[in-house]
């Protein structure tokens, strides 16, 4: 190997959502911020030039997080020390000044080239950074996605370029300006999902020089790279059972990748050592939240699972019924990404059921018509709701619906057992976060909506009714029953 070629080892991850503490699996320990910070010591140790980032998501899911608002996970993040980061829609979810905080708490650089403050168009964060590493100028561009929008809806100061066009040449606009005759390499470090890399990759000048897209926010499991415009594009899943690992060789003459080699890597007891002082911080946030959440709030009568936002689901129909008991409305649409865990019980401690439903807002009621309500499910079934690009809701027992994804129609759909007819009037409970987004997660305007009655708050805490639901009733139960049905 001539003196120009070097070796360099990019490791990454995404989505981590508070997933911090190891779990079972066939008898070995697997996951946990312990082993992978064990993981990335091992190679950096190993070998000489290694960098690692984290393409968004650091935050939510675990009440070691929650508990303290995104500061023990700064804490954490910094002693896993990764080189950069940059942020996903859920570091918004403590409000955007919170965030700034947390920023200021980092030890390691946080990038995102698109977000601004609406007044004057400067940007939040710093949108790029050089990383120098044996000889080598690798630069990261950090792109957020629109959805961060939806969390941030009413801090009208901040804005994004919110479609992918914008975004592409945001990147263009720093390569253009930023990128000099020392860079080596362009990497763009992405929230934005799988499909919307796949298109951003289309959209980028060759000569703009971007050479990798590591990726978040869609929690996409890849057995290997894709290459899109000559691009490859990864992401690591979701949480810490997994790392990426990028292998390349660089001619520093040609300024040319001459090889890479990309691999998911499991994080489990055979793959990764356990780094101590990690364990030691750990257990340290655990002990202070084990006496708070360790509690038992209630037994289900069996394990109930979540498996698949796009569908109904036993947990959805369990949620969804509980949030419409003894209710002022008619239907609850249960947000689908609000519940976090793939399957749970039949023990539910308080921890697990604010980790379940960590998203605790305000829900309001709002009383459509027949014809309003058949817009909306024809919305929420649009073709991009199957490839977890939008909004999907969990309905509580008195609605039933039956679509066919072919012919893009509802074929069945009834209210307490009653063909829906136009002029019914149906009153529906939804979380803020849906009420505040509701003509881009409905397809029907709210103003259009309020004449019908006017909307309000008829609770201020989502995890106040669950909770007390949870503690009155032991035993709980839920099946899939048919409420809503998809036909190809």
């Amino acid at each position: 190997m001539g003196d120009s070629i070097k070796k360099l080892t990019i490791l990454h991850s995404n989505d981590l959502h508070g997933d911090f503490l190891p779990k079972e699996t066939d008898g070995k320990e697997t996951g946990g911020l312990t082993r992978l910070a064990g993981y990335v010591n091992k190679v950096r140790k190993e070998k000489e030039n290694v960098i690692y980032a984290i393409a968004g998501d650091m935050f939510r899911g675990s009440v070691i997080d929650s508990e303290y608002q995104g500061l023990s996970t700064i804490d954490l993040m910094n002693n896993l020390n990764p080189d950069v980061a940059t942020i996903g829609n859920h570091e918004v979810d403590y409000g955007f000044a919170h965030l700034l905080f947390l920023e200021k708490c980092a030890k390691f650089p946080i990038v995102n080239a698109n977000l601004f403050i609406t007044m004057n168009n400067a940007r939040v964060f710093t949108p790029y950074v050089n990383i120098d590493v044996g000889g080598m100028r690798i630069m990261f561009i950090g792109i957020l996605t629109e959805e961060v929008l939806a969390s941030t809806r009413s801090e009208k100061i901040i804005g994004t370029f919110i479609d992918l066009e914008s975004a592409a040449k945001e990147v263009g606009i720093i390569c253009d300006n930023y990128r000099t005759i020392r860079t080596d390499m362009t990497i763009l470090l992405t929230h934005i999902g799988y499909e919307n890399d796949c298109k951003l990759a289309e959209m980028l000048d060759p000569d703009w020089g971007v050479n990798l897209i590591i990726g978040g926010h869609s929690h996409t499991f890849m057995e290997q790279a894709d290459v899109v415009n000559g691009i490859p594009i990864v992401q690591a899943g979701t949480g810490t059972g997994l790392i990426g690992r990028f292998d390349l060789q660089y001619d520093t003459e040609k300024k040319v990748i001459e090889d890479w080699k990309w691999r998911p890597v499991p994080i489990n007891e055979d793959t990764a050592p356990k780094d101590e002082i990690m364990e030691e911080l750990l257990d340290s946030y655990r002990t202070k939240t084990d006496s708070k959440y360790k509690r038992v709030v209630t037994r289900w009568a069996r394990k109930l699972t979540h498996p698949c936002r796009e569908q109904e689901t036993e947990m959805g129909n369990l949620y969804a019924d509980l949030m419409a008991w003894e209710a002022s409305y008619d239907v609850m649409l249960f947000g689908s990404g609000s519940i976090r865990k793939k399957e749970l019980g039949p023990v539910i401690e308080y921890q697990d059921m604010v980790e379940n439903t960590p998203f605790d807002d305000n829900l309001y009621m709002v009383e459509v018509t027949g014809a309003q309500i058949r817009r909306i499910f024809q919305h929420l079934f649009r073709d991009e709701a199957w490839i977890g690009e939008t909004e999907f809701y969990q309905i509580s027992s008195a609605l039933r619906v039956t679509y066919r994804k072919s012919t893009h129609t509802i074929e069945g759909f009834t209210f307490k057992g009653e063909e829906i007819t136009d002029d019914m009037r149906i009153k529906l409970g939804i979380q803020a976060y849906h009420y505040n987004n509701f003509d881009e997660f409905f397809g029907v305007p709210l103003e259009e909506v309020k004449p019908n009655m006017k909307p309000r708050v008829v609770a201020t805490s989502v995890n106040n009714i669950i909770e007390e639901y949870f503690a009155t009733n032991n035993g709980l139960d839920a099946k899939v029953d048919g409420r809503i049905t998809i036909l190809e």
